[in-house]
């Protein structure tokens, strides 16, 4: 039907009608298209990652993805100047491999920085190891110095409440010991200092009658010339609470 027999047959009421209608349905078809592919998209898009079971499939997915792989690598070497090695073994053993340099310098480059890093790593663990090994001796010192500064306490007399008959017995115990241990070295003491003071009498006394002797003088009356003549007086040195003695009344 030609244009004018159109507007002939149909009025133009009818013509703006079918106009309108076809322009919405051109529009309702492009939007089913859009959600179609929506829909394709989001199904691709819940592809499980674990193997594939078909040989056939799993041999087809391999070639697309070994491909785009291979595309992707070259266009990072060239679009960021990034040095690019790539190295892919199929289920049958063959090679694909892709370098935007040298192969063998590209892996020998990584395994120095792999052995650097090893090394660095290393450190650090040992570094860590000895900063535990610090925390585990402070914490164990802390122990001992708060055991100490407890039993110190329990031999001052203080903190004696919960403390047993037992555990109080042997703190009776380790005081009498400990003051029997003090004792002795306090009376060695004492001994040690008599033994010098009776050598530097005698000294004094051979000096004084050699003097006495120089200058024409008789000796003393009091001097002692031979160690017969000495007069020892003997004392018992007792250290401790006095005993107690009765007193009788006369």
């Amino acid at each position: 039907m030609q244009p004018t027999e159109m507007f002939r047959v149909f009025p133009s009421f009818y013509i703006t009608r079918l106009a309108t209608a076809t322009i919405s349905g051109h529009r309702a078809w492009r939007l089913s298209v859009k959600q179609d592919r929506i829909k394709e998209n989001m199904v691709r898009g819940k592809t499980q990652m674990k193997r594939i079971e078909n040989a056939a499939s799993r041999q087809v997915t391999f070639s697309k993805r070994r491909n785009g792989l291979l595309k992707k690598a070259f266009e990072l070497s060239v679009l960021c100047d990034a040095e690019v090695a790539l190295i892919i073994f199929s289920t049958r053993g063959k090679l694909y491999e892709f370098s935007s340099a040298s192969m063998s310098k590209t892996i020998e480059r990584y395994e120095k920085r792999e052995k650097d890093n090893t090394g660095i790593n290393n450190k650090l663990a040992a570094v860590d190891q000895n900063t535990q090994n610090v925390k585990e001796d402070a914490q164990s010192m802390a122990k001992k110095i708060e055991l100490l500064e407890n039993s110190k306490q329990k031999l001052l007399g203080n903190g004696l409440e919960p403390c047993s008959l037992n555990e109080l017995n042997q703190l009776e115990t380790n005081l009498e010991r400990s003051l029997s241990r003090i004792r002795e070295r306090k009376n060695l003491l004492f001994r040690q200092q008599i033994e010098k003071l009776k050598q530097e009498e005698k000294r004094l006394e051979e000096e004084n009658a050699n003097l006495r002797q120089t200058c024409g003088m008789k000796p003393s009356p009091w001097s002692t010339s031979t160690e017969e003549e000495t007069m020892e007086v003997e004392t018992e040195l007792f250290i401790g609470p006095p005993e107690r003695r009765r007193i009788q009344n006369p």
